[in-house]
């Protein structure tokens, strides 16, 4: 099977859910800036949200450009990663509307860690089908930003019942090592 239709129904997927988080944000009633000041939590997360959504997005292509052919556990490892994906409207509009409450900070950490998983199954489904010598395999070599990532999400998770500013930051981090799109790919597959 060729990659095409899979590129097509993820790609349809995460602007499906980058658009429920769009509804979600509810415009307020009240003409005035204080209205707007009640909205910043929510509004905040949807922006955490979407760059990640983003970020997914176009890893997600760089990583599915090095495939040359699909197979059906490659398949079911990206229904995985949609799977968990598509909670993140739901974690958003959680942490948002509760003001980054602990609980809703922490299921927020637990989500996105589950989306790191998935992507970390699929990059290695594609590895194993692809081989030691792959483009893929060569270019995330021993995945140092993936490992990170995985790293601060496990920490995030906890911290929030201690500090959920800490947990917060440690999310914003992890957006911020991959806001870059990742070159490893483009590099190994450009040679």
């Amino acid at each position: 099977m060729g990659k095409t239709r899979l590129e097509a129904f993820s790609d349809g997927v995460i602007a499906i859910l980058i658009t429920i988080m769009v509804l979600e944000l509810k415009v307020p009633h009240d003409p005035t800036l204080a209205a707007l000041t009640d909205k910043v939590w929510v509004f905040l997360t949807y922006v955490l949200s979407f760059v990640f959504l983003g970020i997914y997005w176009n890893n997600h292509h760089h990583m599915l450009h090095t495939v040359e052919r699909v197979t059906g556990s490659m398949l079911w490892a990206n229904l995985h990663l949609l799977f968990w994906l598509s909670l993140i409207p739901f974690v958003t509009g959680w942490m948002g509307e509760n003001h980054f409450a602990p609980v809703p900070t922490a299921g927020y950490g637990v989500v996105l860690l589950c989306c790191a998983i998935a992507y970390t199954i699929l990059q290695q489904t594609i590895i194993r089908h692809h081989g030691a010598e792959s483009h893929l395999a060569r270019a995330v070599g021993g995945d140092t930003k993936g490992k990170l990532s995985l790293m601060a999400y496990v920490a995030a998770i906890p911290l929030a019942f201690v500090n959920q500013w800490i947990s917060d930051a440690l999310y914003v981090l992890v957006a911020l090592i991959w806001l870059i799109p990742d070159r490893r790919i483009e590099g190994v597959v450009g040679k």
